[in-house]
Protein backbone atom coordinates (compact mmCIF):
# COMPACT_ATOMS: atom_id res chain seq x y z
CA UNK A 1 0.00 0.00 0.00
CA UNK A 2 1.49 3.46 -1.32
CA UNK A 3 1.08 6.26 1.33
CA UNK A 4 0.74 10.03 0.15
CA UNK A 5 0.29 13.48 2.16
CA UNK A 6 -3.07 13.77 0.47
CA UNK A 7 -4.87 11.79 -1.57
CA UNK A 8 -8.32 13.47 -4.16
CA UNK A 9 -10.99 11.70 -4.64
CA UNK A 10 -12.65 12.93 -8.16
CA UNK A 11 -10.96 14.37 -11.11
CA UNK A 12 -13.11 17.32 -11.67
CA UNK A 13 -12.19 21.17 -11.48
CA UNK A 14 -12.35 21.09 -7.64
CA UNK A 15 -10.11 18.04 -7.12
CA UNK A 16 -7.46 17.98 -10.44
CA UNK A 17 -6.99 21.70 -9.09
CA UNK A 18 -6.62 20.81 -5.80
CA UNK A 19 -4.45 18.20 -6.23
CA UNK A 20 -2.14 20.50 -8.89
CA UNK A 21 -2.02 22.83 -5.90
CA UNK A 22 -1.42 20.62 -3.26
CA UNK A 23 1.33 19.08 -5.27
CA UNK A 24 2.93 23.16 -6.44
CA UNK A 25 2.89 23.33 -2.05
CA UNK A 26 4.88 20.36 -2.00
CA UNK A 27 2.61 17.12 -0.99
CA UNK A 28 2.88 13.94 -2.20
CA UNK A 29 -0.31 13.72 -3.70
CA UNK A 30 -2.45 10.94 -5.47
CA UNK A 31 -6.08 11.79 -7.27
CA UNK A 32 -8.72 8.76 -7.45
CA UNK A 33 -11.02 9.15 -11.08
CA UNK A 34 -13.11 6.50 -11.90
CA UNK A 35 -13.64 5.73 -15.48
CA UNK A 36 -15.25 7.15 -18.89
CA UNK A 37 -17.85 4.92 -19.51
CA UNK A 38 -17.35 6.21 -23.09
CA UNK A 39 -13.90 6.81 -23.09
CA UNK A 40 -12.93 3.49 -21.20
CA UNK A 41 -10.25 6.35 -20.15
CA UNK A 42 -10.31 8.53 -16.85
CA UNK A 43 -12.68 11.34 -17.02
CA UNK A 44 -10.00 13.36 -16.49
CA UNK A 45 -12.02 17.35 -15.78
CA UNK A 46 -14.92 15.64 -14.52
CA UNK A 47 -18.62 16.62 -15.79
CA UNK A 48 -17.84 20.19 -16.42
CA UNK A 49 -15.15 19.20 -19.38
CA UNK A 50 -16.36 16.09 -20.25
CA UNK A 51 -20.39 16.18 -20.43
CA UNK A 52 -20.81 19.65 -19.12
CA UNK A 53 -19.59 23.52 -19.03
CA UNK A 54 -17.04 22.70 -21.98
CA UNK A 55 -19.25 20.52 -24.32
CA UNK A 56 -22.48 22.69 -23.98
CA UNK A 57 -20.04 26.23 -24.69
CA UNK A 58 -18.59 24.47 -27.78
CA UNK A 59 -22.34 23.77 -29.32
CA UNK A 60 -23.40 27.13 -28.25
CA UNK A 61 -20.71 29.25 -29.95
CA UNK A 62 -21.27 26.94 -33.35
CA UNK A 63 -25.00 27.33 -32.52
CA UNK A 64 -24.42 30.88 -32.44
CA UNK A 65 -22.10 31.20 -35.54
CA UNK A 66 -24.44 29.25 -37.44
CA UNK A 67 -27.65 31.65 -36.03
CA UNK A 68 -25.77 35.05 -36.65
CA UNK A 69 -24.36 33.37 -40.61
CA UNK A 70 -28.37 32.94 -41.39
CA UNK A 71 -30.04 35.39 -39.72
CA UNK A 72 -27.54 38.89 -39.06
CA UNK A 73 -24.68 38.51 -41.62
CA UNK A 74 -26.87 40.59 -44.13
CA UNK A 75 -26.83 43.07 -41.89
CA UNK A 76 -23.30 43.41 -42.64
CA UNK A 77 -23.40 43.19 -46.13
CA UNK A 78 -22.72 39.41 -46.09
CA UNK A 79 -24.80 37.89 -48.48
CA UNK A 80 -25.44 34.11 -47.69
CA UNK A 81 -27.91 31.36 -48.91
CA UNK A 82 -28.29 27.71 -48.27
CA UNK A 83 -26.66 27.96 -44.96
CA UNK A 84 -26.91 24.25 -43.35
CA UNK A 85 -25.41 22.72 -40.22
CA UNK A 86 -23.69 19.61 -40.28
CA UNK A 87 -24.68 18.27 -36.71
CA UNK A 88 -22.67 15.28 -36.71
CA UNK A 89 -19.41 17.30 -37.16
CA UNK A 90 -20.32 19.90 -34.47
CA UNK A 91 -20.54 16.76 -32.24
CA UNK A 92 -16.84 15.87 -33.66
CA UNK A 93 -15.49 19.47 -33.13
CA UNK A 94 -16.70 19.31 -29.54
CA UNK A 95 -15.45 16.06 -28.61
CA UNK A 96 -12.23 17.74 -29.71
CA UNK A 97 -12.38 20.17 -27.74
CA UNK A 98 -12.90 17.80 -24.52
CA UNK A 99 -10.21 15.25 -25.79
CA UNK A 100 -7.43 17.88 -25.92
CA UNK A 101 -8.65 19.59 -22.40
CA UNK A 102 -8.54 16.31 -21.08
CA UNK A 103 -4.79 15.69 -22.22
CA UNK A 104 -4.17 18.75 -20.97
CA UNK A 105 -4.99 18.03 -17.34
CA UNK A 106 -3.33 14.59 -17.61
CA UNK A 107 -0.31 16.97 -18.38
CA UNK A 108 -0.39 19.06 -15.61
CA UNK A 109 -0.73 15.56 -12.82
CA UNK A 110 2.80 14.46 -15.06
CA UNK A 111 3.96 17.87 -14.71
CA UNK A 112 3.56 18.09 -10.88
CA UNK A 113 4.02 14.67 -9.85
CA UNK A 114 0.72 13.56 -9.22
CA UNK A 115 -0.45 9.91 -9.35
CA UNK A 116 -3.84 8.86 -11.01
CA UNK A 117 -5.13 5.92 -9.43
CA UNK A 118 -7.82 4.42 -11.74
CA UNK A 119 -11.07 3.84 -10.01
CA UNK A 120 -14.03 4.87 -7.66
CA UNK A 121 -12.17 5.38 -4.34
CA UNK A 122 -13.68 5.43 -0.44
CA UNK A 123 -12.62 5.56 3.19
CA UNK A 124 -12.28 2.79 4.54
CA UNK A 125 -10.58 3.26 7.67
CA UNK A 126 -8.28 5.26 10.15
CA UNK A 127 -5.08 3.65 11.83
CA UNK A 128 -3.53 4.84 15.18
CA UNK A 129 -0.86 7.20 13.38
CA UNK A 130 -3.59 9.20 11.83
CA UNK A 131 -3.89 7.58 8.34
CA UNK A 132 -6.54 7.19 6.03
CA UNK A 133 -6.81 3.71 4.18
CA UNK A 134 -8.29 4.60 0.73
CA UNK A 135 -9.91 1.60 -1.42
CA UNK A 136 -9.54 1.90 -5.27
CA UNK A 137 -12.63 -0.16 -6.40
CA UNK A 138 -11.81 -0.69 -10.58
CA UNK A 139 -14.77 1.10 -12.41
CA UNK A 140 -14.21 -0.18 -16.54
CA UNK A 141 -16.46 -1.91 -17.83
CA UNK A 142 -13.26 -4.96 -17.97
CA UNK A 143 -13.03 -5.00 -14.11
CA UNK A 144 -9.90 -4.79 -12.49
CA UNK A 145 -7.80 -5.24 -9.12
CA UNK A 146 -8.33 -3.52 -6.16
CA UNK A 147 -6.16 -0.95 -5.00
CA UNK A 148 -5.09 0.67 -1.99
CA UNK A 149 -3.38 4.00 -0.49
CA UNK A 150 -3.32 5.88 2.00
CA UNK A 151 -2.77 9.81 3.22
CA UNK A 152 -2.87 11.78 6.43
CA UNK A 153 -5.33 14.57 4.43
CA UNK A 154 -8.17 13.39 2.29
CA UNK A 155 -10.22 15.84 -0.72
CA UNK A 156 -13.40 14.46 -1.64
CA UNK A 157 -14.77 16.35 -4.53
CA UNK A 158 -16.97 13.75 -6.05
CA UNK A 159 -19.41 16.48 -7.93
CA UNK A 160 -23.04 15.88 -9.08
CA UNK A 161 -24.87 13.80 -11.24
CA UNK A 162 -28.17 15.17 -13.20
CA UNK A 163 -31.24 15.19 -11.39
CA UNK A 164 -34.16 13.01 -12.28
CA UNK A 165 -38.46 13.62 -11.64
CA UNK A 166 -40.21 10.39 -11.62
CA UNK A 167 -43.19 11.86 -14.21
CA UNK A 168 -40.04 12.23 -17.03
CA UNK A 169 -37.90 8.54 -16.95
CA UNK A 170 -34.72 9.19 -18.66
CA UNK A 171 -33.98 6.38 -21.26
CA UNK A 172 -31.07 7.73 -23.36
CA UNK A 173 -33.10 7.49 -26.03
CA UNK A 174 -36.55 9.60 -26.73
CA UNK A 175 -35.98 10.87 -23.12
CA UNK A 176 -32.26 11.90 -22.22
CA UNK A 177 -30.55 14.48 -19.54
CA UNK A 178 -28.20 17.04 -20.19
CA UNK A 179 -25.33 14.95 -21.10
CA UNK A 180 -27.58 13.04 -23.77
CA UNK A 181 -28.67 16.74 -24.89
CA UNK A 182 -24.97 17.26 -25.88
CA UNK A 183 -24.93 14.20 -28.24
CA UNK A 184 -27.64 14.32 -30.64
CA UNK A 185 -26.71 13.26 -34.20
CA UNK A 186 -29.33 15.24 -35.95
CA UNK A 187 -31.32 18.52 -35.55
CA UNK A 188 -35.11 17.05 -33.51
CA UNK A 189 -37.97 18.73 -35.29
CA UNK A 190 -39.39 19.05 -32.01
CA UNK A 191 -37.48 19.51 -28.72
CA UNK A 192 -39.34 19.94 -24.93
CA UNK A 193 -37.12 20.95 -22.06
CA UNK A 194 -38.17 20.18 -18.57
CA UNK A 195 -36.59 23.00 -16.86
CA UNK A 196 -35.93 26.61 -17.51
CA UNK A 197 -32.77 26.67 -15.49
CA UNK A 198 -29.06 27.53 -16.28
CA UNK A 199 -28.69 24.12 -18.40
CA UNK A 200 -32.31 23.94 -19.97
CA UNK A 201 -32.06 27.57 -21.19
CA UNK A 202 -28.73 26.65 -22.70
CA UNK A 203 -29.68 23.63 -24.30
CA UNK A 204 -32.63 24.82 -25.81
CA UNK A 205 -31.07 28.08 -27.67
CA UNK A 206 -28.48 25.48 -29.02
CA UNK A 207 -30.99 23.36 -30.67
CA UNK A 208 -33.71 26.49 -31.37
CA UNK A 209 -30.42 28.37 -33.30
CA UNK A 210 -30.51 24.97 -34.99
CA UNK A 211 -34.16 25.10 -36.36
CA UNK A 212 -35.92 22.97 -33.80
CA UNK A 213 -39.18 24.13 -32.40
CA UNK A 214 -38.30 24.51 -28.69
CA UNK A 215 -40.69 24.16 -26.01
CA UNK A 216 -39.06 24.95 -22.19
CA UNK A 217 -41.53 23.85 -19.44
CA UNK A 218 -41.15 25.68 -15.81
CA UNK A 219 -42.95 24.38 -12.74
CA UNK A 220 -41.84 27.99 -11.04
CA UNK A 221 -44.30 31.01 -11.73
CA UNK A 222 -41.41 33.03 -12.07
CA UNK A 223 -38.55 33.34 -14.60
CA UNK A 224 -34.86 32.75 -13.91
CA UNK A 225 -35.71 33.29 -10.27
CA UNK A 226 -32.02 34.01 -8.94
CA UNK A 227 -31.55 36.96 -11.49
CA UNK A 228 -32.66 40.31 -10.44
CA UNK A 229 -35.93 40.92 -11.88
CA UNK A 230 -35.04 43.59 -13.86
CA UNK A 231 -32.98 41.65 -16.06
CA UNK A 232 -34.83 38.15 -15.98
CA UNK A 233 -38.10 40.27 -17.60
CA UNK A 234 -36.08 41.46 -20.19
CA UNK A 235 -34.19 38.23 -20.94
CA UNK A 236 -37.83 36.41 -20.77
CA UNK A 237 -38.60 38.84 -23.58
CA UNK A 238 -35.52 38.69 -25.59
CA UNK A 239 -35.70 34.36 -25.52
CA UNK A 240 -38.98 34.52 -26.76
CA UNK A 241 -38.34 36.58 -29.36
CA UNK A 242 -35.85 34.25 -31.19
CA UNK A 243 -38.32 31.40 -30.52
CA UNK A 244 -37.73 29.75 -27.58
CA UNK A 245 -41.37 29.14 -26.06
CA UNK A 246 -41.00 29.36 -22.66
CA UNK A 247 -44.15 27.96 -20.36
CA UNK A 248 -44.22 29.09 -16.85
CA UNK A 249 -46.30 27.18 -14.12
CA UNK A 250 -46.11 24.20 -16.15
CA UNK A 251 -45.27 21.39 -14.12
CA UNK A 252 -44.80 17.87 -15.68
CA UNK A 253 -47.61 15.03 -14.46
CA UNK A 254 -46.63 12.06 -17.14
CA UNK A 255 -45.08 10.81 -20.20
CA UNK A 256 -44.97 8.51 -22.80
CA UNK A 257 -42.07 7.35 -25.56
CA UNK A 258 -42.34 5.14 -28.69
CA UNK A 259 -40.00 5.00 -31.61
CA UNK A 260 -41.22 7.65 -33.08
CA UNK A 261 -42.13 10.40 -30.60
CA UNK A 262 -42.15 11.27 -26.93
CA UNK A 263 -45.62 12.48 -25.43
CA UNK A 264 -45.53 14.96 -22.16
CA UNK A 265 -48.26 15.80 -20.27
CA UNK A 266 -48.05 18.54 -17.60
CA UNK A 267 -50.30 21.11 -15.81
CA UNK A 268 -50.94 24.86 -16.12
CA UNK A 269 -53.18 27.42 -14.58
CA UNK A 270 -55.39 26.32 -17.31
CA UNK A 271 -55.29 22.53 -17.04
CA UNK A 272 -53.93 19.45 -18.18
CA UNK A 273 -52.30 19.67 -21.28
CA UNK A 274 -50.11 17.40 -23.80
CA UNK A 275 -47.72 17.90 -26.35
CA UNK A 276 -45.73 15.62 -28.83
CA UNK A 277 -42.35 15.76 -29.37
CA UNK A 278 -39.25 14.16 -31.18
CA UNK A 279 -36.80 14.72 -28.16
CA UNK A 280 -37.17 15.50 -24.62
CA UNK A 281 -34.49 16.65 -22.43
CA UNK A 282 -34.57 16.59 -18.59
CA UNK A 283 -32.85 19.67 -17.30
CA UNK A 284 -34.63 19.94 -13.52
CA UNK A 285 -30.59 20.47 -11.84
CA UNK A 286 -28.55 18.54 -10.28
CA UNK A 287 -27.68 16.15 -7.23
CA UNK A 288 -24.45 15.65 -5.32
CA UNK A 289 -22.81 12.40 -6.26
CA UNK A 290 -21.91 10.31 -3.08
CA UNK A 291 -22.51 7.14 -4.73
CA UNK A 292 -19.36 4.53 -3.81
CA UNK A 293 -18.13 6.77 -1.13
CA UNK A 294 -20.22 4.81 1.64
CA UNK A 295 -20.14 7.45 2.83
CA UNK A 296 -22.26 7.21 6.70
CA UNK A 297 -20.17 4.15 7.17
CA UNK A 298 -16.94 6.27 7.24
CA UNK A 299 -18.17 8.27 9.20
CA UNK A 300 -19.26 11.27 7.16
CA UNK A 301 -22.74 13.43 7.01
CA UNK A 302 -25.04 14.06 4.83
CA UNK A 303 -27.62 16.56 5.19
CA UNK A 304 -31.53 16.23 4.03
CA UNK A 305 -30.45 16.97 0.84
CA UNK A 306 -27.58 13.88 0.16
CA UNK A 307 -24.64 16.66 0.39
CA UNK A 308 -21.64 16.29 2.40
CA UNK A 309 -21.73 18.42 5.79
CA UNK A 310 -18.90 20.72 5.65
CA UNK A 311 -17.63 24.09 8.23
CA UNK A 312 -16.75 27.39 6.52
CA UNK A 313 -13.41 25.80 5.96
CA UNK A 314 -14.91 22.70 3.98
CA UNK A 315 -13.58 20.29 6.98
CA UNK A 316 -16.04 17.49 7.45
CA UNK A 317 -16.75 15.63 10.77
CA UNK A 318 -13.77 13.44 10.09
CA UNK A 319 -10.44 15.74 11.02
CA UNK A 320 -8.08 16.19 8.00
CA UNK A 321 -10.73 15.25 5.72
CA UNK A 322 -12.26 18.04 3.18
CA UNK A 323 -14.91 17.95 0.65
CA UNK A 324 -15.32 20.85 -2.20
CA UNK A 325 -17.68 21.47 -5.20
CA UNK A 326 -21.18 20.28 -5.65
CA UNK A 327 -20.93 17.63 -3.21
CA UNK A 328 -21.34 20.71 -0.75
CA UNK A 329 -23.58 23.01 0.37
CA UNK A 330 -23.08 26.38 -2.37
CA UNK A 331 -23.14 27.06 -5.55
CA UNK A 332 -23.32 24.29 -8.05
CA UNK A 333 -19.94 25.80 -10.16
CA UNK A 334 -17.00 24.69 -11.50
CA UNK A 335 -15.28 27.94 -10.61
CA UNK A 336 -16.27 27.89 -6.81
CA UNK A 337 -15.26 24.06 -7.05
CA UNK A 338 -11.85 25.38 -8.04
CA UNK A 339 -11.27 28.00 -5.43
CA UNK A 340 -12.40 25.69 -2.89
CA UNK A 341 -9.78 23.25 -3.96
CA UNK A 342 -7.10 26.27 -3.64
CA UNK A 343 -8.20 26.97 -0.46
CA UNK A 344 -8.51 23.43 1.38
CA UNK A 345 -4.55 22.57 -0.05
CA UNK A 346 -3.48 26.35 1.32
CA UNK A 347 -5.16 25.37 4.49
CA UNK A 348 -3.70 21.88 4.76
CA UNK A 349 0.12 23.81 4.99
CA UNK A 350 -1.47 26.03 7.29
CA UNK A 351 -1.98 28.92 4.81
CA UNK A 352 -4.84 30.96 5.48
CA UNK A 353 -7.01 29.74 2.00
CA UNK A 354 -9.11 32.70 1.18
CA UNK A 355 -12.68 31.99 -0.20
CA UNK A 356 -15.52 34.58 -0.73
CA UNK A 357 -18.50 33.39 -1.19
CA UNK A 358 -20.49 36.25 -1.56
CA UNK A 359 -18.93 37.28 -4.66
CA UNK A 360 -18.85 34.29 -6.40
CA UNK A 361 -20.60 35.27 -10.27
CA UNK A 362 -22.90 33.28 -11.97
CA UNK A 363 -23.32 33.04 -16.10
CA UNK A 364 -26.01 31.78 -18.16
CA UNK A 365 -24.50 31.30 -21.75
CA UNK A 366 -27.53 32.32 -23.60
CA UNK A 367 -27.46 35.21 -25.91
CA UNK A 368 -27.38 37.92 -24.50
CA UNK A 369 -25.71 36.59 -21.98
CA UNK A 370 -26.61 36.93 -18.37
CA UNK A 371 -23.76 37.39 -15.90
CA UNK A 372 -23.89 38.43 -12.15
CA UNK A 373 -22.29 39.17 -8.50
CA UNK A 374 -23.45 40.09 -5.24
CA UNK A 375 -27.35 40.88 -4.15
CA UNK A 376 -30.21 41.85 -6.77
CA UNK A 377 -32.23 44.35 -6.26
CA UNK A 378 -35.29 42.15 -4.68
CA UNK A 379 -32.82 40.46 -2.07
CA UNK A 380 -31.88 44.16 -1.22
CA UNK A 381 -35.55 45.00 -0.71
CA UNK A 382 -36.15 41.94 1.70
CA UNK A 383 -33.36 42.26 4.11
CA UNK A 384 -33.93 46.49 4.18
CA UNK A 385 -30.89 47.72 3.29
CA UNK A 386 -30.64 51.45 1.86
CA UNK A 387 -28.70 51.37 -1.94
CA UNK A 388 -29.25 53.61 -5.28
CA UNK A 389 -29.03 52.42 -8.87
CA UNK A 390 -27.56 52.99 -12.01
CA UNK A 391 -28.56 51.26 -15.19
CA UNK A 392 -26.83 51.34 -18.28
CA UNK A 393 -28.39 49.89 -21.87
CA UNK A 394 -26.31 48.39 -24.11
CA UNK A 395 -28.16 49.81 -26.76
CA UNK A 396 -26.66 53.00 -26.17
CA UNK A 397 -22.98 51.30 -26.37
CA UNK A 398 -21.42 52.21 -29.48
CA UNK A 399 -19.36 49.32 -29.54
CA UNK A 400 -22.51 46.85 -29.27
CA UNK A 401 -23.87 48.93 -31.91
CA UNK A 402 -21.27 48.46 -34.11
CA UNK A 403 -21.44 44.45 -33.55
CA UNK A 404 -24.97 44.35 -34.01
CA UNK A 405 -25.25 42.98 -30.27
CA UNK A 406 -27.04 45.90 -28.49
CA UNK A 407 -29.75 43.94 -26.69
CA UNK A 408 -29.57 44.23 -22.80
CA UNK A 409 -28.30 46.28 -20.01
CA UNK A 410 -25.65 47.00 -17.32
CA UNK A 411 -27.36 47.23 -13.32
CA UNK A 412 -25.02 48.73 -10.15
CA UNK A 413 -26.39 48.58 -7.00
CA UNK A 414 -24.47 50.49 -4.37
CA UNK A 415 -25.49 51.31 -0.39
CA UNK A 416 -26.63 54.70 -0.17
CA UNK A 417 -24.40 55.96 2.88
CA UNK A 418 -20.86 54.16 1.66
CA UNK A 419 -21.19 53.93 -1.63
CA UNK A 420 -20.14 50.37 -1.64
CA UNK A 421 -20.91 48.20 -4.61
CA UNK A 422 -23.32 45.60 -3.38
CA UNK A 423 -24.38 43.83 -6.48
CA UNK A 424 -23.64 44.13 -10.58
CA UNK A 425 -25.96 42.44 -13.03
CA UNK A 426 -25.21 42.14 -16.96
CA UNK A 427 -27.37 41.12 -19.63
CA UNK A 428 -25.59 41.86 -22.72
CA UNK A 429 -23.08 40.54 -25.22
CA UNK A 430 -19.84 38.86 -23.56
CA UNK A 431 -21.37 39.21 -20.22
CA UNK A 432 -19.40 36.48 -19.22
CA UNK A 433 -15.95 38.09 -19.85
CA UNK A 434 -17.46 41.58 -18.47
CA UNK A 435 -18.26 40.38 -15.05
CA UNK A 436 -14.92 40.09 -14.04
CA UNK A 437 -14.43 43.65 -13.30
CA UNK A 438 -17.53 43.40 -11.29
CA UNK A 439 -15.86 40.98 -9.37
CA UNK A 440 -12.79 42.78 -8.98
CA UNK A 441 -14.41 45.80 -7.84
CA UNK A 442 -16.22 43.82 -5.12
CA UNK A 443 -13.23 41.82 -4.15
CA UNK A 444 -11.76 44.88 -3.08
CA UNK A 445 -14.19 46.82 -1.46
CA UNK A 446 -14.73 49.20 -4.49
CA UNK A 447 -17.21 52.03 -4.57
CA UNK A 448 -19.60 53.08 -7.76
CA UNK A 449 -17.56 56.16 -7.88
CA UNK A 450 -14.33 54.09 -8.35
CA UNK A 451 -15.82 52.56 -11.23
CA UNK A 452 -17.26 55.74 -12.67
CA UNK A 453 -13.45 57.31 -11.92
CA UNK A 454 -11.57 54.18 -13.71
CA UNK A 455 -10.51 55.27 -17.46
CA UNK A 456 -12.38 52.73 -19.76
CA UNK A 457 -10.88 51.81 -23.14
CA UNK A 458 -13.10 53.45 -26.08
CA UNK A 459 -15.11 51.73 -27.82
CA UNK A 460 -15.66 48.75 -25.39
CA UNK A 461 -18.62 46.94 -24.12
CA UNK A 462 -16.81 47.26 -20.92
CA UNK A 463 -18.00 51.70 -20.79
CA UNK A 464 -21.38 49.85 -20.49
CA UNK A 465 -20.60 49.44 -16.64
CA UNK A 466 -18.73 52.48 -16.57
CA UNK A 467 -21.87 54.38 -17.58
CA UNK A 468 -23.74 52.36 -14.97
CA UNK A 469 -21.56 53.32 -12.38
CA UNK A 470 -21.76 57.10 -13.51
CA UNK A 471 -25.58 56.39 -13.50
CA UNK A 472 -25.72 55.45 -9.88
CA UNK A 473 -24.86 58.95 -9.06
CA UNK A 474 -27.07 60.11 -12.16
CA UNK A 475 -24.05 61.77 -14.26
CA UNK A 476 -24.04 59.09 -16.85
CA UNK A 477 -22.68 60.45 -20.20
CA UNK A 478 -24.29 59.16 -23.04
CA UNK A 479 -27.97 58.51 -22.42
Amino acid sequence: MKNYDVIVIGAGPGGYVAAIRCAQLGLSTACVESWSKKSGKPALGGTCLNVGCIPSKALLESSHHFSHLKNDAVDHGINVSGASMNVIKMIARKDKIVQMLTQGIAGLFRKNNIELLHGRGRITSRDETGQYHVEVLPASVEGGEILTASAKHIIIATGSVPSNIPPAKVDNDRIVDSTGALAFTETPRKLCVIGAGVIGLELGSVWSRLGSEVIILEALESFLEPVDNQLSDEAYKILTKQGLDIRLGAKVTGTGSNNQEVTVIYEDAKGKKQISVDKLIVAVGRSPNTEGLDAEACGLELDEKGFIEVDEQCQTRLPNVYAIGDVVRGSMLAHKASEEGVAVAERIVGQPGHMNYQIIPWVIYTWPEIAWVGLTEEELQNTGIDYKVGTYPFAANSRARTMGDSAGLVKILADSQSDRILGIHILGPNASELISEAVLAMEFDASSEDIARTIHAHPSLSEAIHEAALSVDNRAIHI
